[in-house]
Parts: C-alpha cells; sequence; structure tokens
C-alpha cells in the first residue's frame, strides 16, 4: 500500500498539536508538512515545517503538495480581536489554502468544522463555518470528509477557563442523559478519528462525520 504525505495548517493549535503527533507515529504517513506562523517544539524525520504568512497563500503554492490535507486551523473572536479577522482564519485562510492544494491535485480533504455549522445560522462561528463546509464541497477533490466535533477536552496547558467549565457542566448533565450528542471529547480521540477515517477511504465522497456517532469516549 503506498505511503501518504500529508499537509496540516493548524498544527499549533489543540487539535493540530495532536493530530501531528499521531502521523508521526503513523507508519501509513511517510511524510508530514506543517504551514504554520511559528515554528514547533518539534523534530522528527518526517515532519517538514513551512513558516508561512497566511495573507500570501499564493507564494507558497509550490510546496502545498501532497495526498491529503488536514485542515485543523481556527481561532476565538477575543484571541482574534475582531469579527472580521476571526473570519479570515475560520473561513478565508482555510478556504483558500484548500483550493490550491486542490488545484495542485491533493486528493484528500479533512477538515476540523464544528458541531452546529450552519450557513444560516444566526450565530456568527456556526455561520463561518457552515459557510466554509460548503464552499470546500464545491472543490475538487476526491474524498471530503468534515468533522463536526463538540467542546474539546484539550491538553490542559491550552484549556481555558470557559472551556473547563463548560466541560465540568457538560459532565455532570451527561451523566444523568442530558445533551450526550454534545458530550466533550478528547483532541485524542477526534485526531484518530481523522486519520482512521482517511486510510479507511477507498472511494470518493463527500461525509460529514460526528463524533458522538463514530467513537466510544
Amino acid at each position: 500500500m503506498k505511503k501518504l504525505e500529508a499537509l496540516v495548517i493548524g498544527a499549533t493549535g489543540a487539535t493540530g498539536q495532536q493530530l501531528v503527533t499521531c502521523l508521526l507515529e503513523d507508519t501509513a504517513f511517510s511524510k508530514v508538512t506543517v504551514f504554520v506562523r511559528r515554528t514547533p517544539n518539534l523534530n522528527h524525520k518526517k515532519l517538514i515545517v513551512n513558516e508561512i504568512e497566511f495573507s500570501r497563500l499564493e507564494a507558497y503554492t509550490d510546496v502545498i503538495k501532497g495526498d491529503v490535507l488536514f485542515s485543523c486551523l481556527g481561532t476565538t473572536l477575543k484571541k482574534a480581536g475582531s469579527k472580521d479577522k476571526q473570519y479570515l482564519v475560520d473561513y478565508a485562510y482555510q478556504l483558500e489554502f484548500a483550493k490550491i492544494a486542490s488545484k495542485n491535485k491533493v486528493s484528500q480533504y479533512a477538515l476540523v468544522s464544528s458541531i452546529g455549522a450552519n450557513k444560516n445560522s444566526f450565530f456568527f462561528y456556526p455561520k463561518i463555518k457552515g459557510e466554509l463546509e460548503e464552499a470546500v464541497k464545491k472543490l475538487p477533490f476526491k474524498t471530503i470528509h468534515i468533522f463536526q466535533p463538540p467542546t474539546l477536552i484539550r491538553q490542559k496547558e491550552l484549556m481555558r477557563t470557559g472551556e473547563k467549565i463548560a466541560i465540568k457542566i457538560f459532565k455532570v448533565l451527561n451523566s444523568i442523559g442530558i445533551l450526550k450528542p454534545q458530550r466533550p471529547l478528547p483532541v485524542s480521540t477526534l485526531a484518530e478519528l481523522m486519520i482512521n477515517k482517511i486510510k479507511e477511504n477507498k472511494k470518493a465522497e463527500i461525509k460529514t462525520f460526528i463524533p458522538y456517532r463514530e467513537c466510544v469516549f
């Protein structure tokens, strides 16, 4: 079986960090190329790091090549500073990168979206996630896998106070059978699911995965 070359954006975030670690350990992947704004503290013989400016993606067309693109890029309104800046990260940069990858014959695409993503949503975050989902579905990838995770259980050093509180509340509610589809999901479980679905895939498809229905956690 041909080994795969993976491309990753969002490699320094919680999901991206875990995903890259798993990809580097997985013998099905021969090379892992990450595109980052700052170099991660990670060394591996399979790892290639490209420091880039996401506002100038056309300048990196020649290195956006491989078999599968994992798109884990994302931010929060507080971190971005405005809705316009969040839109750039959560929509514009990801879509532009995906367009370049598809033109360069990258055949598989895996996107981390969000539970409740809906282009018609009244709320800003699920609206832009839904808009991105609809936009990437039109690109000429052979396979498009979209993952809609609930609140994520991140690495301890990356957990925000609000997330810690939300996770505790969800755990209490889940224990009595309430909101089980929104049960907090460890980033390690999400990363493994993404990789497994790519490795299992044998056909052209556009499919959305809701981890609650796919995983035991």
